[in-house]
């Protein structure tokens, strides 16, 4: 059984201090994705660049860090050291540190921060040629007869049901009819949400405002996923969300597989 972890951490500097080194060392996972680092290794604590698990092991680091100081970024940590880690390949999406690829055997197990389409749609155009791109991407490995998990922030809700308030959202970045008709392209294209292979009720969400208490009162949007190619799809045995964990404004997502690295 392989566990990957995702969690936009919202700096992991900033996270650092909210636990982040204990809750790796106690996570179990074998694999964890991690967004919006908003660091270079360089910046980091020893701590942070080796994090070490309950067992003694310690986790193999991988980072994509953005051009543009204290912004946006990935990293992966990997128990076992994988047979290759790359970027996507697109300057004007690796410059901002969208994407970071770990490939183990046939198996690609992707971190991937997608754009924002922020205010009135200002950058959409940007976030729906990496959405594009992003397609393309796991095309082309899945048609190498390879597997794909993408993690990460999509920073979309797909349906209703994957925000609290989605009719007074209609016109907001994350839930734009852009956003959610590449959602709709990207599983019709044979890409399942595992998340929705377990659980098909409302009220599950992952980012929450820091305002008005939103985390508190549950009003949030699943905008974090772990989707998998159909192929890989019948090795997905549990796809959960673990929002009882701090830290972020996001929490961590768990998926197990049943394959071995």
């Amino acid at each position: 059984m392989t566990s990957i972890f995702s969690w936009n951490v919202n700096g992991i500097r900033a996270a650092e201090k909210k636990g982040l080194c204990e809750w790796i060392a106690h996570s179990g996972a074998d694999i964890i994705c991690l967004q919006e680092i908003k660091a270079r290794p360089e910046q980091l604590s020893p701590e942070l660049l080796a994090p070490r698990a309950a067992d003694g092991s310690t986790y193999h680091a991988y980072w994509a860090p953005a051009v543009r100081p204290g912004y946006s970024g990935v990293a992966i940590y990997s128990k076992t050291e994988p047979d290759a880690v790359s970027v996507m390949g697109v300057p004007e999406f690796d410059t901002e540190g969208r994407v970071l690829d770990a490939r183990c055997g046939s198996l690609h197990v992707i971190s991937a921060y997608f754009p924002n389409s922020q205010e009135a749609g200002a950058r959409l155009d940007y976030k729906l040629a990496f959405c594009r791109a992003m397609l393309t991407y796991c095309n082309e490995i899945v048609s190498q007869g390879q597997d794909v998990v993408l993690c990460g922030d999509y920073n979309i809700a797909h349906t209703p049901i994957d925000l609290a308030n989605p009719k007074a959202n209609e016109h907001n970045a994350g839930y734009l009819p852009e956003e959610r008709a590449w959602m709709d392209a990207f599983t019709q294209a044979g890409y399942r949400d595992t998340f929705r292979m377990f659980c098909t009720e409302p009220g599950q969400y992952t980012w929450w405002s820091y305002r008005f208490k939103a985390r508190e009162k549950n009003i949030g949007w699943r905008i974090d996923y772990h989707c998998v190619n159909e192929r890989l799809a019948p090795r997905v045995s549990a796809s959960d969300i673990r929002a009882d964990v701090p830290g972020s404004d996001h929490c961590p997502i768990r998926l197990l597989l049943d394959a071995a690295l």
